[in-house]
């Protein structure tokens, strides 16, 4: 299920810091490559940045719009942006994993909840943090989330 949800093509690694607006535009722009949504669905999911952090703790941030862009989603994907020195999501907040996420329905619910169990284990994040192959990435993922 991981695969063929968060594809390899949607991994990019080793990015180097930026603010958090343009790590949203960035993965906006990969789900919009990838035909998952719509462009108005980027402007949702700043809207939903600027309402409440999408920042989950454990280096993580998963963006996604606000409940009135669902009909901007075109498909379930996911993508990722792995930066290894951080992206600030606030004080204190800085996600080393930027996971861009259009959900139709609940397709994507369970990939969302191995990640959640994955990135439980510190080791999981620095290994997260620091793959070097976005097939390592998955592995983590699926290995993490059983």
């Amino acid at each position: 299920m991981t695969r063929q949800i968060l594809k390899t093509e949607n991994i990019i690694l080793n990015q180097k810091s930026e603010t958090k607006e343009k790590a949203i535009e960035r993965v906006g722009n990969m789900l919009l490559q990838s035909g998952y949504i719509t462009p108005h669905y980027i402007e949702g999911m700043k809207k939903r940045e600027e309402e409440f952090t999408t920042y989950i703790g454990s280096g993580i941030a998963i963006p996604h719009a606000v409940n009135e862009y669902k009909q901007e989603i075109l498909e379930t994907g996911l993508v990722m942006v792995q930066y290894p020195h951080g992206v600030e999501f606030g004080k204190n907040k800085i996600a080393y994993l930027v996971i861009g996420i259009a959900g139709k329905g609940d397709e994507h619910l369970g990939l969302l909840t191995k990640i959640a169990l994955t990135v439980q284990d510190p080791k999981n994040v620095e290994h997260l943090r620091y793959a070097k192959t976005p097939q390592k990435i998955l592995e983590v993922i699926e290995e993490g989330g059983q």
